[in-house]
């Protein structure tokens, strides 16, 4: 069995949203894209499950962010932490 985690609390973990609250209505209002085995889909519930090797696209602050899922984190730790959860997906 695969682990996951919830799409909102990631979101908050890896720092990119500033409250789990906050995440809850982006991922509500169709904001994330995720892709998983080649196939691309927008997510719109919060309790949809991530795992390690998905591929999460969403705009912020004005910028397109596309990037791949490295780890699921155990807290909303420090930055350098929360950067260990992604990489960035090169866009050319």
């Amino acid at each position: 069995m695969s682990e996951n985690c919830r799409i909102d609390v990631w979101l908050w973990r890896a720092r990119f949203l500033r409250t789990r609250s906050v995440a809850t209505g982006f991922v509500e209002r169709g904001a994330v894209r995720l892709g998983r085995n080649g196939v691309q889909s927008r997510i719109d519930k919060p309790a949809r499950g991530v795992q390690v090797g998905d591929t999460l696209v969403f705009a912020l602050g004005g910028r397109l962010i596309e990037l791949g899922i490295e780890s699921l984190g155990e807290r909303r730790g420090p930055p350098e932490e929360a950067r260990a959860l992604y990489r960035l997906v090169d866009p050319s």
